[in-house]
């Protein structure tokens, strides 16, 4: 079995430490609050940008129907995977409490935020018992990427993670970090049956939550098995959870999971972006493959090494495969190589090595500081920022809250890609989905609808038919107004919301 860190070992009544140790983990500490209280104002201004439209929708549809709350993005009965057990929650608190769905997800901001920071915290704990670890890990988990910013829901970088933390790919992080803590020590100590069927039905919510960061979780946890090698007493205990955790997967009622397997294949052009500019998005996690080298050299089976060769096996089989969507593995190398760079600073060996550690990780924090310093902007906007910060800076969408006055709830809009990205977070419906349907049977005639009906010259009663046909009462276009269209508002850039006659 693998053993724990010397300094994690309980060993009696702890020496005190020497000041100047505690003094040099005030620093990281002192950082981990400055970008605490920098993501706290994020989290009140809520930037739009990505899927925050698509989790607002499905919120709408679960605050009006808990049993059967229908397709998220068009007026259909189909089921959705992204009825997760985190947005039913949501969507609970949004029906009891009569909040806008906007300030429920700013609570699911918070909500998940805490519970990554516990999870990284109680993780780092099971590798090392140094006062500065997890803030070093903290550290290193959002600054150690690259100098060409990278945007994706359960990817951790600062900028990232400003723009995605009310995801459920954040509360989904936060529950693998917490799993990985507790199958680390239920692996080191004899535990009961509750603690497994725990852990699997926790790995099941997990993957019901963010399918793509279970991926990532169920890789953390076959490292923490197989860096374990626990005897065969733990074996039937271990089967059984993952049993259980396959039930809940199975009886969850809102989508059928295990369908996703065969529902996929047009996720693959959408994620070959994920290996765009490579270098440039993730070499500051170089540092920590080389911290790896000398932890390999220890334990050829220590839980971080054997973390990151699953996940970069992962990852290589998905370039070279040509699917690109198994690149949102990619969490699963880098979380071991940066937790790995931070623990190199207080587990490396002789002080000397350390000290090394230490300059080499600050000189990377700050680069990677430096290449995230555009979050600012969500906090001061970007007109306040200064010109060399405003480079790296993501402007955030502009939300259709000016259409709310005259849409109703379940109203069907129609509208371009773009637009039914963002309109359903209001409550209305489009023709077509901004986002993948797995489940829509006419996602791609949907699709050949709204192309015909915006193309120019197309006849008059083909557009009445498309209209007739999807229920449509209202057009948002930024085109002059066709015939059986009456303009009612207008929008930021030259948008223009009609009213279909009846």
């Amino acid at each position: 079995m693998h053993s724990a860190p010397p300094e994690a070992r309980p060993a009696g009544r702890a020496a005190p430490r020497p000041p100047v140790v505690a003094k040099r983990s005030v620093a990281p500490w002192a950082a981990v609050a400055l970008l605490g209280v920098l993501l706290l104002l994020v989290i009140v201004r809520l930037p739009w940008a990505g899927d925050l439209g698509m989790h607002a929708a499905t919120i709408q549809r679960l605050r009006h129907s808990l049993r059967h709350p229908g397709n998220p993005l068009v007026d259909v009965d189909t089921p959705s995977p992204y009825y997760s057990p985190w947005m039913l929650v949501l969507g609970c608190v949004a029906r009891v409490s009569g909040l806008s769905v906007f300030v429920v997800l700013r609570l699911a901001a918070l909500t998940g935020s805490v519970l990554l920071a516990t999870g990284v915290w109680r993780y780092v704990r099971t590798l090392s018992a140094h006062r500065a670890a997890p803030a070093l890990a903290a550290l290193s988990l959002v600054l150690l990427w690259g100098t060409v910013l990278i945007n994706w829901s359960g990817f951790l970088s600062l900028n990232s993670f400003a723009l995605t933390v009310s995801y459920p790919s954040v509360l989904a992080l936060g529950l693998a970090f917490h799993h990985w803590a507790w199958l680390s020590r239920a692996l080191r100590a004899p535990t009961g049956w509750g603690t497994w069927l725990g852990l699997g039905a926790l790995w099941a919510v997990i993957l019901l939550c963010h399918q793509f960061t279970g991926v990532v979780a169920t890789l953390g946890a076959l490292a923490a098995v197989l860096a374990a090698r626990p005897p065969r007493a733990q074996w039937p205990r271990l089967a059984a959870g993952a049993a259980l955790g396959l039930l809940v997967l199975w009886l969850w009622p809102y989508y059928d999971f295990f369908a996703l397997f065969s529902a996929g294949g047009d996720l693959e052009e959408v994620h070959r972006a994920l290996y765009d500019h490579f270098a440039g998005r993730y070499w500051l996690a170089l540092l920590g493959a080389a911290a790896l080298v000398p932890r390999w050299r220890r334990d050829h089976r220590d839980p971080l090494v054997v973390f990151f060769a699953l996940g970069a096996l992962v990852c290589a089989a998905g370039f070279v495969s040509g699917h690109y969507s198994w690149g949102r593995a990619l969490p699963a190398a880098l979380v071991p190589a940066q937790l790995a760079a931070a623990l190199a600073v207080v587990q490396g060996g002789p002080r000397a090595v350390r000290i090394r550690w230490a300059w080499a990780l600050a000189a990377a924090l700050a680069v990677g500081a430096w290449t995230q310093s555009g979050v600012l902007g969500y906090v001061v906007g970007r007109a306040r920022l200064p010109a060399a910060l405003s480079v790296n800076y993501t402007s955030p969408w502009a939300g259709y809250h000016w259409i709310t006055p005259y849409v109703r709830y379940g109203d069907v809009v129609m509208a371009r890609d773009f637009p039914s990205r963002l309109i359903p977070a209001y409550g209305a419906f489009t023709v077509v989905p901004g986002y993948p349907e797995f489940f829509l049977p006419d996602e791609a005639e949907r699709e050949h609808a709204v192309q015909r009906y915006y193309r120019r010259g197309t006849p008059r009663d083909v557009r009445g038919r498309i209209l007739r046909t999807y229920g449509v009462r209202w057009v948002v276009d930024s085109a002059a107004a066709a015939p059986g269209l009456r303009p009612v508002a207008r929008g930021p850039g030259g948008q223009v919301l009609y009213a279909v006659a009846p």
